[in-house]
């Protein structure tokens, strides 16, 4: 290992803004069901397809249609 490096010319990380941050969240039992089973036909994870399917909610912008009664 040398005593010092050169980082004169390094780069930043182009991924940072892609970093995951690990949350809690309360989710309904059926819900994870659904995805899992979907995550089985599809071949991904769980985990990265709920990810997945939200990003792709916020991108779009899409709110809840909640009505309250």
């Amino acid at each position: 290992m040398k005593k010092e490096y050169d980082f004169s010319n390094s780069i930043k990380n182009p991924y940072v803004k892609k970093l995951k941050k690990q949350i809690s969240i309360r989710v309904e039992k059926n819900t994870i069901e659904y995805f899992k089973q979907l995550s089985i036909e599809l071949g991904i994870p769980y985990q990265n397809l709920m990810n997945m399917f939200l990003s792709d909610c916020a991108n779009k912008n899409m709110r809840p249609k909640i009505h309250w009664e």
